[in-house]
């Protein structure tokens, strides 16, 4: 409890000073390339964080990037234990970051810039303004931002399983994982207790974000301002781009290239030299372990089949919640967004109670096979569909739905004909998530697992903690590979959709 507090946090301090610090700096300056500095900044959150984990572990490996720079230097210099509780807590810290920035930076946009500009002519200083106007209409959604890194520290298990398992260095989730392999004659009791403790802990967080959050509302309604409050000379304004492009390099791509290195290499120790380069790692996993292979196929299936699920299912909701906002669609709402907002390992220890005997004396064989992965990745990722389906709607005007009605157009007409076009670009961003998220996914399915239903989190997390960290590196590189590429796709598919969509409309 006290490490899992510690941990937790600590690593949400990191994630404030970070996300708000470029929140601001993306809001206020004039400074260039913001969209890609904005891609750079979410990286570390799109990529899982037991990959981000194997990444900076071979940044700082003896035979890493690192060490080669610090051979230069004269001195006994020694690396950073990452093993530790300083090392959790800053992967943690610089993981979740682009949480708090997500909810900051449109914050910051909202803030009236006529109070400010009433600020300036009353005397106040730059500095004043900040700490009298800014921060204080800021501050809900700044805090709701840090209660939303504090949750997603508190649910995390891949970072502090892989850096804290190695060093007996316990939190909450990691404690629960242990029991419950364990298998003892009391793990399963524990684990329950502990798991309350941990859904617990985790369900003050979400009323407090709640509350915040409806205190942020007084801002909701003023317009955006996209353009930049400050005016940075342009020495300045280089100065400050250095400084964050040298930030986003050594957080989001330095580690993921010094991990492809690794699995580059023949031997584990060697330097990384053209003679010890080769690419027997991924022909390993590509061809050659079983495992490796039934684990990609298991997650592909998984993910396309959670994906085709929540796609039907979830929009469909998000229609009838759009078109019914009542009670009790916010209340179908509401259950389907618990079983993502409790941490994965009580979700995960939730299921097994479940699903081991639904029925007293009755044993349906879910439990065990891939079909309890199915129903847990369904019931947890369900509700990004919903809430992608729910944003697309919102932006679709009512009249272009009244309009079909009036002439006549049917129920499914207008979905496939009208609907379907305008909502396909968020649909799919919502589905894309929905199966990155499954296809990625370490912490339920570390419970929930069985023979010969491994998953590629599994596979990777055991290459780790077995020592096999080339084929884990390798592994590693070839779903971070994939995800850029998926990510790539949205994005032109996305261009191209619209593009189509705007000739129709002005062509009719």
């Amino acid at each position: 409890m006290k490490n899992t507090l510690y941990i937790v946090s600590g690593s949400t301090v990191i994630s404030l000073i970070v996300g708000i610090t470029l929140a601001w700096v993306m809001a206020y300056l004039n400074i260039g390339g913001k969209k890609w500095i904005q891609l750079f900044i979410f990286l570390p959150f799109i990529i899982p964080s037991y990959i981000t984990t194997l990444a900076w572990i071979q940044l700082f490996s003896e035979n890493g990037p690192v060490a080669s720079i610090l051979e230069i230097f004269p001195g006994d210099w020694k690396l950073p234990n990452l093993y530790s509780m300083t090392g959790i807590i800053v992967i943690l810290g610089l993981s979740h970051y682009p949480l708090v920035y997500l909810l900051s930076v449109e914050l910051f946009r909202k803030i009236p810039i006529e109070l400010e500009h009433a600020a300036q002519i009353c005397g106040a200083k730059k500095g004043k303004i900040m700490y009298k106007v800014v921060l204080p209409l800021a501050i809900p959604g700044i805090s709701s931002g840090g209660i939303l890194a504090f949750l997603s520290n508190l649910d995390n298990f891949g970072i502090p399983a892989i850096l804290g398992i190695p060093a007996n260095i316990r939190v909450l989730s990691t404690y629960i994982y242990e029991e419950v392999v364990g298998f003892g004659p009391a793990s399963f009791s524990r684990a329950a207790v502990l798991s309350i403790l941990l859904g617990g802990i985790a369900f003050i967080g979400l009323l407090i974000q709640w509350l915040l959050l409806r205190k942020s509302r007084v801002i909701e309604t003023v317009n955006r301002v996209t353009e930049p409050r400050i005016q940075l000379s342009s020495m300045k304004k280089r100065f400050i781009e250095i400084i964050i492009w040298s930030f986003l390099l050594l957080t989001s791509f330095v580690p993921f290239l010094s991990m492809g290195m690794t699995s580059l290499i023949k031997a584990y120790g060697l330097p990384f030299h053209l003679e010890n380069l080769s690419f027997k790692n991924y022909e390993y996993i590509l061809f050659t372990d079983s495992k490796t292979i039934s684990a990609l196929t298991n997650s592909l299936k998984l993910a396309l089949l959670t994906t085709v699920v929540s796609l039907i299912i979830g929009t469909t909701i998000a229609y009838i919640r759009y078109k019914l906002p009542n009670k009790w669609t916010k209340l179908v709402e509401l259950l389907i967004t618990i079983p993502y907002a409790l941490p994965g390992t009580v979700f995960a220890l939730s299921m097994i109670f479940t699903w081991m005997q639904p029925i007293p004396g009755w044993n349906p064989g879910i439990y065990g096979s891939i079909w309890i992965l199915i129903i847990a990745y369904i019931t947890r990722f369900l509700v990004l569909q919903v809430r992608g389906s729910y944003t697309a709607l919102t932006q679709i005007e009512s009249s272009i739905e009244e309009a079909a009605r009036t002439s006549g157009a049917k129920f499914f007409v207008k979905w496939r004909k009208i609907l379907m076009p305008l909502l396909l670009p968020g649909v799919i961003s919502g589905a894309l998530l929905v199966f990155l998220t499954s296809l990625t996914e370490l912490t339920v399915s570390s419970l929930l697992w069985s023979t010969g239903a491994e998953t590629v989190g599994v596979v990777i997390f055991n290459f780790e903690q077995a020592g096999y960290t080339l084929y884990s590196t390798a592994f590693s590189s070839l779903i971070v590979l994939a995800i850029l590429l998926l990510g790539i796709f949205l994005i032109f598919f996305e261009k191209i959709w619209r593009r189509k969509v705007l000739k129709q409309v002005d062509s009719a």
